[in-house]
């Protein structure tokens, strides 16, 4: 919602500033289609040419997930550390044994399936799961364990940065693309030197909506977008660094309650519970 509102706040400034000083808007209106063919085939072209397949795609959803709401709210983070604080619990009373059969089968974990929210996200699942299983096998100590978790994140973080930094040289590169537009435009009104002035002013006006809409669309449209998605990154790559401080916290020997409170001090303070909220949310869902 916010990034509608503020894509029309900000064209409504510019173009409505324009016309209120006596702009024709007829120009601008008569040269955007050609000139964003131009500026904006040439630069997926070139967006296509720099990036690998899998880059893109995964550009189209950072894209498409700039229009959607935030997944990691506070009561998403309650649901991750009360499910860890349940299989943290039940192992300490139980043993490491009793846990193997929720690690091996997820999906008909008892456990999992009590938190529906962070128990559908494969990729949440799969990160608990696998470190939990080197926690049972017991064949890696904890300063081992992290370093593979540190190194998983980083892998992690390297995946989720490629689209932000493949958006961010789009948007370098539109101001460029406007600007040979807007040469061709003028190369277009050389070769009309003998028409009258009025015909060669608005051929020079319409050139020059091409580097207008190459800076436009840089800095008013592609720009804001990646700095949209680095933060939605930075977003995701807070869970797994919740997960790491919990399940490492315990490997120390930390009681449950106390694991999750090293778990709970990661996370962004706006969508970080806090003391009494955990243990209320612990304790129902027992």
């Amino acid at each position: 919602m916010f990034v509608v509102i503020g894509f029309l706040v900000s064209m409504a400034c510019i173009f409505g500033v324009y016309i209120f000083h006596g702009g024709n808007i007829g120009v601008i209106l008569t040269a955007l289609p050609f000139e964003l063919i131009t500026i904006l085939g040439a630069a997926m072209g070139a967006f296509f040419m720099n990036n690998q397949m899998k880059v893109v795609k995964a550009s189209a959803k950072g894209l498409g997930a700039c229009f959607k709401g935030s997944k990691y709210t506070k009561s998403r983070y309650l649901e991750l550390l009360a499910l860890q604080y349940d299989i943290l619990q039940k192992a300490r009373k139980e043993g490491l044994m009793a846990i193997e059969q929720d690690v091996e089968n997820p999906d008909q974990s008892p456990v999992f399936k009590k938190y529906p929210t962070v128990g559908s996200d494969h990729h949440v699942v799969e990160f608990i799961t696998d470190y939990l299983r080197m926690m049972v096998s017991g064949n890696l100590n904890a300063h081992e364990i992290e370093s593979l978790m540190d190194a998983e994140i980083e892998t992690h973080h390297q995946e989720a940065h490629a689209p932000v930094a493949a958006i961010a040289r789009l948007a370098g590169g539109l101001p460029a693309f406007g600007i040979i537009a807007a040469v061709l435009g003028v190369v277009n009104t050389m070769g009309s030197v003998g028409q009258p002035p009025a015909v060669l002013g608005g051929m020079i006006g319409s050139a020059l909506v091409g580097t207008f809409l190459g800076i436009l669309l840089a800095y008013g449209v592609v720009e804001p977008m990646g700095g949209l998605m680095e933060q939605k990154m930075e977003e995701s790559g807070k869970e797994f660094l919740c997960i790491k401080t919990t399940l490492l916290a315990s490997m120390q020997g930390y009681a449950p309650s106390t694991a999750i409170e090293f778990g709970r001090k990661v996370l962004f303070s706006d969508v970080r519970p806090n003391f009494a909220e955990l243990e209320g949310h612990v304790k129902g869902k027992k």
